[in-house]
């Protein structure tokens, strides 16, 4: 592998600072009453918000357009030279549309404001140059200028397009803030994944359900056998109406029977080998949590007992399912 020259890393270090820099400044010119009228927009939209661009400036608008529907803005992205040959038919009255450009002349969204007024539809135009032809037909203006591009020769769109995609991330995350959008409400949109899996997958989707359990008085013979029947490498020790008392390990069950004179090994019984009080969790908790539970402390703990609400016995988790789950 080729080792960067401390002049590279200099130079990708004073690139990341120029746009760095350059968001900064966008923050600190962004006109307060703009911003604050471009959110109201946004809030009360009763339809979708309509993301347009081109070129670079599009991606950037299906990027925002993304991250609104991920939040649960409906949002959808449309080239301007497919909405004049048509695709203009998804655009109502009840649409928020937001427009980005650095130059703020962009001849193909130029073309689309006429017919996107004539709809009445409310323009957030995020600009480069905020006394452009653009500026001028769009309701709000929200200030995107940049002292110069990342790119050496000044012409490539790199600072110009971070910072518009800085502002649509802004302009969500705000309306995520304001509207309450919990984790539930963000996990319904994210049902894949490792994400997705964080915020849905539950202790009762993984846990081994039907194990054997045994009573304190039971044998260590009886252990290995339940601990051998159950495949889960523990079994829970109940009393008498399935109330959780502790947990036995496989590696408990060897330490005990290792350090037990064998003349004394027909009296063990679950009751002495088992770990009293153990940490349980219940099937609705989060696997995620779960799994958290189960490796931030000094010693990990392999398998779980999972308890109802009355601290019963209703199945085991291990830690390897949470791992195979992909979580």
């Amino acid at each position: 592998m080729q080792i960067l020259s401390p002049s590279a890393i200099s130079q990708v270090q004073a690139l990341l600072q120029l746009e760095a820099n350059a968001i900064t400044r966008a923050a600190h010119q962004l006109q307060p009453e703009a911003v604050e009228k471009a959110v109201d927009l946004l809030l009360n939209c009763s339809g979708k918000i309509v993301l347009s661009g081109v070129g670079k400036s599009g991606i950037v608008a299906q990027k925002i357009a993304a991250t609104l529907n991920s939040i649960g803005t409906m949002a959808v992205s449309l080239h301007p030279c497919d909405a004049l040959h048509g695709d203009l038919g998804i655009v109502t009255a009840a649409d928020v549309g937001i427009v980005l450009s650095n130059s703020g002349e962009t001849e193909e969204l130029i073309a689309m404001m006429p017919h996107l007024k004539n709809r009445q539809v409310p323009i957030i135009a995020v600009l480069g140059n905020v006394s452009s032809t653009l500026a001028r037909y769009a309701d709000v203006v929200l200030d995107a200028a940049v002292d110069r591009e990342a790119c050496p020769l000044n012409l490539a769109p790199t600072t110009s397009t971070t910072v518009a995609l800085a502002i649509g991330d802004a302009l969500a995350m705000t309306v995520m803030q304001i509207r309450g959008i919990t984790s539930d409400d963000f996990a319904l949109n994210h049902p894949a994944g490792r994400l997705g899996k964080r915020l849905t997958l539950t202790v009762e989707d993984l846990m081994h359900c039907g194990n054997p359990v045994l009573l304190p008085d039971a044998s260590w013979l009886e252990v290995v056998g339940a601990i051998t029947q159950g495949g889960s490498g523990a079994v829970s020790v109940v009393s008498d109406r399935r109330k959780l008392l502790g947990l036995i390990t496989d590696g408990d069950l060897r330490r005990w029977v290792q350090k037990t004179p064998a003349t004394e090994l027909e009296t063990l019984t679950a009751a002495a080998i088992m770990t009293e009080n153990p940490v349980t969790i219940t099937p609705r908790t989060l696997a995620y949590t779960a799994l958290k539970l189960m490796e931030d402390r000094p010693s990990q703990i392999a398998v779980l007992p999972v308890v109802d609400d009355d601290q019963c016995c209703v199945g085991l988790l291990r830690l390897h399912d949470i791992f195979r789950s992909g979580l």
